[in-house]
């Protein structure tokens, strides 16, 4: 006999025991897939931005949204997708992950760690788009950034919350700028993010090394995507860099983004867009390649104080062919920082390094930011390195030149050696301000030409050895006062003397050797 209840109970404890896995997500399928392109068709209701979930597990970015399909990029290249795999809607954007944990980590664009360590133990993220403070959110940019580097801190300067872009060509010396600006930020309680875009794999393990080696990776992280990176992760590692800079920033920290470099993610962004068979306009690139960048940088602020007053300062870098400013990318984003430091060939190839245009490199915001001391002793200085620079193309023609002629010619030739400075070799700004006393003082005559850099490494090591009260007593946010003023150059007149008793010895083997 057949125990019917027995069976009923059955049935009905496997019915219970039986789990459903009903994925409602909104599907689609793939119909094209090639160069990192997907095209997929009945996937309805997708943002754009939009991350998708790809069989398989790969995933990708939404940014065609067309009538019959979605067109989208991998962000891990195309293999293992083909014709027909099924792509699920996941509602979200694309999001980095935030934290203090961050620092000193070398993170991908979306936040998994690169430096063989653990996962980053990171609770929060952020979208890596997200909407630029508005203008009554902001306060005024008005406090200094030192970046340590004389000729930039004196004429260029830089304040927190601005954007300030460094331009030129290749091998200048942009990146090293950045990098010192970086390592002048130990102990001034600003956070630093550097973000790598389609660079050299080769050229980021010596800065992430130089950063270790100094300890500037304790409140650094590195965001990076190398040249051999999908584009779609080139493309969105500044807004990833950015968000992580917002985090720290809405929490009232100040916090410096090196971008390096534009350049290489505009052209990572006409690929995808040519890929995806967008119009192409100027040089190929798409017509909203200017709100590419506009709305990056927009992001960098200094907040009102109601909003705790933290601030993104932003150095973009750009760079340029031929020394061509006037380029699609280099005028769209002079157009929306706040000054640029042009950096010439020409200038680095003959010693000057950094290799600033004083001419061509301004600060629209930075001058209300910079040091008291710095701005009275400075007020000059471009103005008469603009003359030097005048004569010196003028003296080429050979003419006879008078004695003042002359005089402004070696005090211009001084001053320019006085502004160079060996990398990873940042000064304070008491020091800053000792070398431009005694640069605009007439000390400086004594000086013999071509031993400028020779007299203020010395001189600097001498009133760390010897007159460290001096250094002591200059305040940056003061005018020198006069007595303070004729201390430290008596104190500099004192060692050129010295200074030239020692080069005479040297002088008389050069001359003999000559012979």
């Amino acid at each position: 006999m057949i125990d019917v209840n027995a069976l009923g109970k059955d049935l009905r404890e496997k019915i219970a025991n039986v789990r459903v896995n009903i994925d409602e997500r909104v599907c689609g399928r793939v119909i094209y897939s090639g160069d990192g392109i997907i095209r997929i068709s009945g996937l309805h209701d997708v943002k754009y931005n939009e991350l998708l979930e790809v069989q398989g597990g790969a995933r990708a970015l939404a940014l065609n949204l067309e009538t019959d399909c979605v067109g989208a990029v991998l962000l891990s290249g195309s293999e293992g997708v083909g014709f027909g795999d099924l792509v699920y809607s996941t509602g979200e954007t694309v999001h980095m992950r935030v934290g203090e944990a961050m620092l000193g980590r070398v993170v991908d664009p979306l936040g998994d760690p690169l430096d063989g360590m653990e996962e980053p133990a990171c609770t929060q993220t952020r979208p890596v788009e997200y909407p630029a403070p508005s203008i009554m959110d902001r306060g005024k940019v008005n406090t200094p950034l030192q970046t340590g580097i004389l000729a930039i801190d004196s004429m260029i300067p830089i304040g927190r919350g601005q954007r300030e872009l460094i331009i030129g060509d290749r091998q200048t010396g942009k990146t090293a700028i950045a990098v010192d600006t970086i390592l002048n930020q130990k102990g001034e309680n600003v956070i630093c993010i550097y973000v790598s875009i389609g660079q050299k794999a080769s050229s980021l393990a010596k800065i992430i090394q130089t950063l270790r080696s100094t300890g500037a990776m304790d409140y650094t992280c590195v965001v990076c995507s190398t040249a051999d990176d999908a584009v779609p992760l080139q493309y969105i590692a500044p807004y990833s860099g950015c968000a992580l800079a917002e985090y720290f920033m809405y929490r009232g920290k100040d916090v410096l983004i090196v971008y390096d470099d534009l350049s290489k993610h505009a052209v990572a962004y006409r690929t995808m867009s040519l890929l995806l068979k967008r119009p192409s306009g100027r040089e190929a690139y798409p017509g909203d390649v200017f709100y590419l960048h506009s709305r990056l940088l927009e992001r960098a602020a200094k907040l009102s104080a109601d909003l705790g007053g933290g601030s993104i300062t932003a150095l973009p870098i750009v760079e340029t062919l031929a020394g061509d400013i006037s380029a699609y990318i280099p005028t769209n984003v002079i157009s929306i920082t706040d000054g640029q430091i042009y950096l010439e060939s020409e200038l680095f190839n003959s010693g000057v390094r950094p290799a600033v245009n004083v001419g061509l490199s301004v600060s629209r915001v930075g001058g209300s930011a910079q040091r008291a001391a710095i701005r009275r002793i400075s007020g000059q200085l471009r103005v008469n390195l603009a003359q030097y620079r005048e004569l010196a193309i003028f003296m080429q023609f050979g003419s006879d030149l008078d004695a003042e002629t002359q005089k402004t010619l070696s005090r211009g030739a001084k001053m320019t050696d006085t502004l160079k400075q060996p990398q990873y070799r940042n000064y304070s700004v008491r020091e800053q301000i000792v070398l431009l006393l005694v640069a605009e003082s007439d000390l400086i005559d004594k000086i013999p030409a071509k031993k400028v850099t020779a007299f203020n490494a010395g001189f600097l090591d001498m009133l760390r050895a010897e007159h460290a009260e001096l250094l002591e007593a200059i305040d940056a946010d003061t005018a020198v006062s006069d007595e303070l003023r004729a201390r430290i150059l008596a104190a500099a007149e004192q060692y050129a003397d010295a200074f030239a008793v020692e080069e005479e010895p040297h002088a008389a083997e050069h001359a003999e050797e000559v012979q």
